[in-house]
């Protein structure tokens, strides 16, 4: 058998010193430069390339961030917009609410009451020094405002402000005993003031209070005790920066008000486990109404099959699950809740014996974290239900994945959820089916959901306009936890749209902290940014027309977490401002109080960046005779069909190529079967 030997094999050459540098060669590097790097010896060589490649790396980040700038000097640069009036609070503000001509600030301290015409301090509430955290108002008329406030300790404290004083209701938590004390995570306050929903928790379980404030009770029990009121009223005074008086406290404990009716005690939903039935009749008879679909209790499925369909499934995807890094734990309980409070609608379908009010709710809408289901409940219960026991829910939405958040437009006609895959969907309830189902294909996070008022016009053919919505557009600002923006455009009739108004931000200061819509004009949307930046989007451009700035002096406070309210009623941001630090004798005298900036929407040209649509009375589907019911109701179904018409040929040209793609493959199996 031959064997190839090769001639004169290369051996490896012992190292050598040959190579490198001589130091009588001066002209080296005029000859060749790039030999330095392969005469250096290890480990100079790596030491080397690593310089070179972190030098690399800069070089390109600082020419991206040159790119950057110069695109946006290119851009137009939005108008900067002052404050037009200012006024300081005694204490770190942390919180602040609107209602009527009063604004609301939450304190270090307490309470304080200013007016939004001169901002004024109205009155002021430090009965027990405790600091507010979270503020929700509500405007009840005749000079009155419901409060729920929530201190540093996790307690609930409700407010009438009644004539310029503050009339402490009840503390909806509060325990005698310490430790059986729960703590408040959450609270949301019906628009109007009838309901208000706590969320609370303890150390092992979490549940949703809901209460009927007895608002109507209230007001005739302050004006029979008009001395209580007054004893409450707060005398005027001059403002705090100028005014070496203590602070004036306006805590009236004699004054009694009728307590709020606990409603409802919403519990998180349990584990699904196996069935304990016998047989489906056993199932049935636990099913004590009508309803198709339910939480998913009363099933027949056992313990024994979900542990045999789990061990299934882990040994098929063992792998995946393995790469994955899933690991075996208990099913936990959610402890988070999100509630909207729901306007009559035919979701809602209360019975005849039940009286409702259009403008008051007549439901909640309750999702948990991880939880698929959106479950309502009718507030209007009969008194024979318990509290305290566990109530089903009267209508359950299921989804497909888990709901990440949701949202209601201002009008209570449009429900929105996004899920955790990134879908969203958009429910007209007053008609009782989905307007828009949307996906956002990247691979991104849903942080928030926020409904915008549409700059589309107003068709005069419109017979009821508060049945319908303002414009015949439903326009939704999806907000991503990378900080990108999406449009999604709902038309009434014809296909949806998702449009990208601005993608993840190359600078991390840049990263958006919270948006707003503002509802006074269309397509309007306030941005936080975590550099301090206060802009003003228009959505129907994608461009920053509008910045909101302090005066140089002040900053905004907490940049990542702002302080702020925007009052629609008076069209107005409140906007609290922190001094930059400084060692001034004046600025430390003013440490220990709050700034907060008003810029009045109608001081600025906004309405020539955002023309103003019409504004419509708004009517409800309870005010009108079934006949204009049955109208609105066949015109709306008519335009949805008009939709549906323009996607069926595409809808059948898609099922057309499946059906040949399944009958050729039909076809090759069985060819393959006879050979």
């Amino acid at each position: 058998m031959a064997v190839y030997i090769q001639k004169d094999p290369r051996d490896i050459p012992p190292p050598s010193e040959k190579d490198w540098l001589k130091e009588d060669e001066e002209d080296f590097f005029l000859q060749d430069p790039d030999q330095k790097r392969d005469a250096l010896p290890q480990p100079f060589r790596m030491v080397n390339k690593l310089v070179m490649l972190v030098f690399e790396n800069a070089m390109e980040i600082i020419e991206r961030r040159e790119m950057f700038r110069e695109v946006q000097k290119l851009n137009v640069q939005p108008t900067k917009c002052f404050p037009t009036a200012e006024f300081q609070v005694t204490g770190r503000a942390n919180c602040l609410a609107v209602s009527g001509k009063y604004i609301f600030v939450g304190l270090s301290v307490g309470l304080a009451a200013f007016r939004v015409s001169d901002c004024k301090e109205v009155c002021a509430w430090d009965a027990v020094k405790t600091e507010i955290c979270a503020i929700h108002a509500s405007d009840l008329g005749n000079e009155s405002h419901v409060l729920l406030a929530v201190d540093e300790m996790g307690l609930v404290w409700l407010f009438c402000f009644h004539k310029g004083g503050f009339l402490l209701v009840k503390i909806l938590n509060e325990m005698e005993d310490i430790s059986k004390r729960s703590t408040c995570e959450e609270v949301v306050l019906s628009p109007g003031g009838d309901y208000a929903g706590v969320l609370l928790q303890d150390s092992t379980k979490a549940w949703l209070e809901i209460y009927r404030l007895p608002k109507d009770s209230w007001l005739k029990e302050a004006e029979k005790n008009p001395g209580a009121a007054a004893g409450l009223a707060c005398r005027e005074r001059r403002p705090t920066w100028t005014s070496a008086e203590s602070p004036v406290s306006a805590n009236q404990a004699d004054a009694k008000l009728s307590l709020p009716v606990l409603l409802l005690k919403v519990k998180p939903p349990k584990p699904i486990t196996g069935s304990s039935f016998k047989s489906p009749l056993d199932a049935l008879k636990k099913v004590d109404d009508d309803s198709m679909l339910g939480l998913g209790y009363n099933h027949l499925i056992k313990d024994s099959q979900w542990e045999q369909q789990e061990a299934i499934f882990r040994s098929t995807y063992r792998e995946y699950l393995e790469a994955e890094g899933v690991r075996e734990s208990k099913e936990e309980i959610p402890r988070h809740a999100t509630s909207h409070f729901l306007l009559p609608s035919r979701i809602l379908q209360v019975g005849p014996e039940m009286k409702v009010q259009p403008d008051v709710p007549a439901g909640i809408g309750v999702h948990w974290d991880g939880s698929h289901n959106l479950c309502l409940y009718l507030l209007n219960r009969p008194l024979k239900e318990q509290s305290d026991s566990d109530p089903k829910p009267d209508v359950v939405w299921p989804c497909a994945a888990p709901i990440a958040c949701s949202a209601v437009s201002s009008c209570s006609r449009y429900l929105a959820l996004a899920c955790e895959d990134a879908t969203i969907t958009i429910w007209d309830k007053h008609l009782g089916y989905p307007l828009s189902v949307t996906a956002i294909v990247e691979e991104r996070l849903i942080r928030s959901i926020h409904f915008l008022r549409s700059s589309a016009a107003v068709s005069d053919e419109t017979p009821c306009p508060g049945t319908d919505s303002v414009c015949p557009i439903v326009q939704l600002l999806v907000l991503c936890t990378d900080s990108s923006f999406y449009l999604v455009k709902a038309p009434r009739a014809g296909k949806s749209s998702i449009t990208l108004l601005a993608d993840r931000p190359e600078d991390p200061n840049l990263a958006v902290s919270t948006v707003v819509p503002v509802l006074a004009f269309p397509s309007a949307v306030l941005i936080f940014s975590w550099d301090g930046t206060v802009s003003l989007m228009n959505t129907a451009t994608s461009q920053i027309v509008y910045c909101f700035s302090t005066p140089p002096s002040h900053a905004v406070a907490s940049s990542w977490q702002p302080v702020f309210i925007v009052d629609g009623v008076n069209q107005c941001l409140l906007l609290r401002g922190d001094r930059q630090q400084n060692t001034d004798a004046l600025a430390q005298s003013r440490a220990s109080h709050s700034t907060i900036f008003l810029f009045d929407f109608n001081s600025y040209p906004l309405k020539e960046a955002f023309p103003k649509e019409p504004d419509l009375p708004l009517k409800s589907l309870q005010n009108l005779p079934w006949i204009e019911r049955c109208n609105i109701f066949l015109r709306d179904r008519q335009q949805s069909r008009l939709g549906l018409r323009e996607q069926l040929p595409e809808y059948w040209s898609r099922l057309q190529a499946q059906a040949a793609a399944m009958d050729k493959e039909r076809q090759k199996v069985k060819g393959q079967k006879k050979l």
